[in-house]
């Protein structure tokens, strides 16, 4: 592993440092699993991956007349499918 340095505001480190408390996990442990995600590593899922999906659900919805009301619960039930 490298070691990194790296600014934190004082909002975020104590965010971290109770997150971290709560898990039982160290704050470095929280900082890997952020980079992966931010990397597409953490679901095995790529950005392009992601704008794949989102691409495949443009248009999904025109049948639903109350899309603009209930856009929430409709796409709830793209990503459950």
């Amino acid at each position: 592993m490298l070691r990194v340095q790296a600014q934190l505001t004082e909002e975020q480190a104590r965010r971290l440092r109770s997150l971290a408390a709560e898990e039982g996990v160290s704050i470095a442990a929280l900082l890997r699993r952020g980079a992966d995600l931010v990397l597409g590593q953490g679901a095995g899922e790529t950005r392009e991956d992601r704008r794949n999906r989102a691409l495949a659900a443009v248009g999904r919805f025109t049948d639903a007349a109350d899309a603009a009301r209930r856009h929430d619960e409709h796409l709830d039930d793209a990503y459950r499918a």
